[in-house]
């Protein structure tokens, strides 16, 4: 079976992906209500019943809320560091199947190799993780990886090395500054939440990033976690232009908030 991905919903009302491969079935993020994970699952072909974990990048709603309703899937592990497992437990009923790594590990869950990684953001430690199977040269089961960043107010240098050797790269391109500066439903103080360095990457922001590793290997980049009101495809679409147009063998995926993708095949 070849290594598939598809995102089942992203954006502020929540956001959650799968990964398929030979020997798992992984949800990244469960920012859905068990009933509506379960719905968008069986849209995509699959069931609850069949993934076996859960990883999950921070604690905020829109990206755990669905861990509760998992207590009628005790099978399924629930792959968190400590800071956020300990926020997420907090608002349980049950204890999940914890699965607990350091920020920065690099371990194995069945055929996948995850590697854990930081990204700023306000929340108690939050992550980004990049996903491999296979092996390099091995022509039946060639190296893949897919690198998962979302919720992150700017890009540090160290996010480069953590992309650059991806075929598929997820990120948010969350809003455009001109768009949320006009927002009449905001305050300020969430404006500034939301622009600041431990908010939430703006399409410039996630324009300068792609531009400064620019990698050959990318096949398909996720435009995710776009803001319903303070940003539009089309804005992501005109921001994104030039480095579009300088990585033409690559793929671009801009999904609009609320919105999910069919599977795409890794190889």
């Amino acid at each position: 079976m070849a290594t598939r991905f598809c995102i089942l919903g992203s954006g502020s009302s929540g956001n959650s992906a799968l990964l398929q491969t030979e020997g798992a079935r992984v949800l990244v993020d469960a920012g859905f209500s068990a009933r509506k994970l379960a719905a968008l699952l069986t849209a995509a072909g699959e069931s609850l019943a069949a993934v076996d974990a859960v990883f999950l990048t921070h604690e905020h709603g829109d990206h755990a809320a669905g861990i509760e309703g998992l207590k009628k899937h005790p099978h399924i592990r629930v792959f968190a560091n400590a800071a956020t497992a300990r926020a997420v437990q907090a608002g349980l009923s049950y204890r999940p199947d914890w699965q607990i790594f350091e920020t920065g590990a690099r371990f194995q869950y069945r055929d996948l190799e995850v590697q854990s990684f930081t990204v700023p953001h306000d929340a108690q430690e939050p992550v980004g993780f990049r996903f491999s199977t296979g092996r390099e040269g091995d022509l039946f089961a060639p190296r893949r990886s897919l690198a998962y960043l979302t919720d992150l107010g700017h890009a540090p240098g160290h996010l480069h090395e953590h992309i650059r050797d991806c075929d598929v790269v997820v990120i948010e391109a969350n809003h455009c500054p001109e768009l949320l500066k006009a927002d009449p439903k905001r305050p300020w103080s969430t404006k500034q939440r939301i622009s600041g360095r431990h908010g939430h990457l703006s399409n410039e922001g996630v324009r300068e990033l792609l531009a400064a590793v620019a990698s050959p290997r990318w096949r398909r980049v996720y435009l995710t976690h776009l803001s319903r009101d303070c940003n539009s495809p089309a804005a992501v679409e005109r921001a994104l232009a030039e480095v579009r147009a300088a990585l033409g063998a690559c793929e671009f995926a801009v999904v609009a908030a609320g919105e999910g993708t069919p599977f795409y095949e890794l190889g």
